[in-house]
């Protein structure tokens, strides 16, 4: 794996710079395209042309894969749609054309298929174009070797040879019967054993598993990870072979998925990387700081309207950050653990009740010992009144308690709206937490200083 220090990346910037254009192609020559496409992103735009044609065609267009989204768009944009076709899209895979093609406007795709001269190709990314994003056929390949049930061993070897020649890697064969519907898979193996069979599904494997294409990218990453697979075939609504999933897709689908839980984890509205813009930052940014600054006012106003208890007890002000800090932490965990469990299939949004239980039994263990230790630090600590003491410990319980059980119900009550519950562990939960937070306190505060001041 090459490391990309500033040393080298400079050694890069001056020989493009200084036209050293053989010593460039060398640097370059034995690089991976995944490699290529990160020394890429440590250049600017100039370099980045330089070094882009310097490439071969075929890779050329495994770069581009390989692109971060803004950088590549920047890239296509320079490009005509016939560029586009001949330089990118003759040379990959369906899956990895209909990725590039589907970030281009409506106008430019049906100009950039109208440039493909392999019509077979350009039909096989339509029929991709038609699936969402978002789901097994989205991610699919029909790059695959196919073999009909009733041909004979040599027939089916003769055609495995003939389909492998157009294919960079072969995981498995599929075997479809006369309606294209998928009967089994083949084992390279058995045309070792079996060589002298008189049908292939005679020694297939039958009943394969397999996935319909619509199902959500979500359940496939499941599904790899659940059974160790490397390829599986994707079927249409009447079980008819379709196209397969490869790990590779899975774990690129597996990684974007991750990174944009991240940035919803992190109050960013939208996908960022550090090459993006500024107004293109600050654009994916600003929104959750603008709810966090409604969320500090709202504080401020609940804070207001409970003056004249801190002209009474001008102590209670001191366990403010201490009530917000704790609440916001607590919900944080707990759905945190929600949604690690739905990503990965250990909870279902059905058991919503009985998750809520069990975290609410959680709770109120962890808000008696937190509650307790504050209480204790209270009473030995000089200084600190009795009803401050009570209250900040009653505060803490509340607080606690709730912020267990709303943690707990956001994510799966997300999930059953279909919105992504990585939402409910980032600002969302620690903003609402901390204006419930402090309404819990300044209620209990005020209410038992009213008490001690009417016995008193």
């Amino acid at each position: 794996m090459k490391e990309y220090t500033t040393e080298y990346i400079d050694h890069i910037s001056e020989l493009i710079n200084s036209g050293s254009t053989d010593a460039m192609r060398q640097e370059i020559a034995d690089l991976h395209p995944a490699d290529i496409a990160t020394l890429i992103s440590h250049l600017d735009r100039h370099e980045i042309d330089t070094v882009y044609r310097l490439l071969d065609t075929e890779t050329a267009a495994d770069v581009l894969v390989e692109l971060d989204e803004d950088l590549r768009d920047k890239l296509l944009s320079s490009m005509s749609t016939e560029d586009i076709a001949k330089q990118v899209i003759d040379h990959l895979d369906t899956d990895d054309a209909v990725d590039i093609i589907q970030d281009l406007d409506e106008e430019d795709q049906h100009e950039v298929l109208s440039h493909l001269h392999d019509a077979t190709q350009a039909g096989n990314i339509i029929d991709l174009l038609k699936y969402d994003e978002d789901t097994a056929g989205g991610i699919m390949s029909t790059e695959m070797i196919i073999v009909n049930e009733n041909w004979s061993m040599p027939q089916c070897v003769k055609e495995m040879r003939r389909q492998a020649e157009d294919l960079e890697e072969v995981f498995y064969v599929y075997v479809v019967d006369n309606d294209n519907k998928l009967c089994g898979v083949f084992p390279l193996r058995k045309m070792i054993t079996h060589p002298s069979v008189s049908k292939i599904k005679h020694v297939m494997d039958p009943e394969p598993m397999s996935i319909r294409a619509d199902t959500p990218v979500e359940d496939v990453t499941l599904q790899f990870e659940k059974y160790d697979l490397v390829a599986m075939p994707v079927v249409d609504s009447i079980g008819r072979l379709v196209g397969q999933i490869t790990v590779d897709d899975v774990m690129d689908e597996a990684r974007e998925s991750s990174e944009r839980d991240y940035q919803l984890a992190s109050g960013l509205s939208g996908d960022v990387t550090t090459n993006a813009g500024f107004f293109a930052q600050t654009r994916v940014r600003l929104p959750w700081l603008l709810i966090g600054m409604l969320g500090g006012l709202a504080n401020s106003m609940i804070l207001s309207r409970f003056e004249a208890g801190f002209a009474v007890n001008p102590t209670m002000a001191l366990f403010i950050p201490l009530i917000g800090g704790t609440g916001g932490n607590v919900g944080i965990q707990s759905s945190a653990i929600i949604v690690q469990g739905l990503a990965n299939g250990s909870l279902d949004a059905a058991t919503t009740w009985q998750q809520i239980i069990k975290e609410l039994g959680v709770g109120l263990i962890n808000a008696s010992i937190i509650s307790l230790l504050v209480f204790v630090y209270n009473m030995l600590t000089l200084g600190i009144s009795q009803v401050t003491t009570i209250a900040v410990s009653l505060s803490l319980f509340a607080v606690v308690v709730f912020a267990s059980v709303f943690g707990t119900f956001v994510p799966l009550t997300l999930e059953k709206l279909k919105i992504d519950p990585a939402l409910a562990t980032g600002p969302f939960i620690s903003i609402t937490n901390d204006i419930i937070g402090m309404v819990i306190y300044m209620v209990i505060s005020s209410t038992l200083i009213a008490q001690f001041s009417s016995m008193a």
